[in-house]
């Protein structure tokens, strides 16, 4: 898989190679430097490498070279961690850098690529299985149907920001990675962070809050409006994972924070 891609663009292999539900990533060397070689398995992962290359290293891994499904990017060599930090009494900070990542990528002003997925579009599988399920759904879905319909500071979007999408590139920083290319309100890049880095962690009443206060504080998105993207975004990722017949419990249960706030 990977032989073609290691003569063409002169990699050398550095490590194992990693396999993911949706790619094969192998670690490289291209003339001394560590690079990441990555062949997409799926149309979706391959197509991250629109926004990539759009951000041309502003706040997002920079591409080296692309054909088709491979792509090859520099490498996060730094040694932090924001999962490892969330875990470890660091929420704060990692919420944190995760706001200025997005900040960094949201900043980058251009006019945008062509085929980007309207956010509208993204939330296409919430309708029908919040019709069928109702409850925290339906909630989700009235909410997620009121922000679709009257965006705010409309922008290309991430689409899928968290602790494990956002990287310690060293003297550049903290990069994204593995974006999903949309457009719409800004809000939405913020809401998975409240989903990451594990149900433990993200189902803190008290957490939750601390979170909601940095990323007002950091992004500028009203509270109100912040609090209604998570539970739309909550119910979306739910609805995903049981219908992969996955569990949802982190999603669920950071929407019910979401309904002690909205509800009060």
């Amino acid at each position: 898989m990977f032989d073609e891609y290691l003569k063409r663009w002169a990699l050398e292999p550095d490590g194992e190679a990693i396999v993911t539900p949706f790619s094969r990533l192998l670690p490289v060397r291209q003339h001394g430097m560590p690079a990441m070689l990555k062949i997409a398995s799926e149309a979706e992962e391959a197509r991250g490498c629109v926004l990539l290359t759009w951000w041309d290293g502003e706040g997002a891994a920079r591409v080296l070279a692309h054909d088709g499904d491979a792509l090859l990017l520099e490498r996060a060599m730094g040694p932090r961690s924001l999962s490892r930090l969330a875990r470890s009494g660091g929420d704060d900070e990692a919420t944190q850098i995760l706001c200025r990542a997005i900040a960094r990528l949201h900043a980058v002003r251009k006019p945008p690529p062509r085929d980007l997925i309207p956010l509208e579009a993204w939330f296409a599988d919430l309708w029908p299985f919040a019709d069928k399920e109702g409850g925290i759904w339906a909630r989700s879905a009235a909410v997620a149907r009121e922000l679709l319909a009257a965006p705010e500071d409309v922008v290309v979007l991430h689409g899928d920001i968290h602790h494990d999408n956002v990287l310690d590139f060293g003297p550049r920083g903290w990069l994204a990675i593995d974006p999903k290319r949309l457009i719409g309100e800004r809000g939405f890049d913020y809401a998975n962070i409240f989903c990451n880095p594990d149900c433990a962690t993200a189902s803190m009443a008290e957490r939750f809050g601390r979170r909601v206060n940095i990323v007002v504080e950091e992004s500028g998105v009203r509270r109100s409006r912040l609090v209604q993207w998570i539970l739309a975004w909550a119910g979306l990722s739910a609805a995903w994972f049981v219908g992969d017949n996955q569990p949802a419990d982190t999603d669920i249960a950071v929407a019910k924070l979401c309904l002690a706030v909205l509800d009060r």
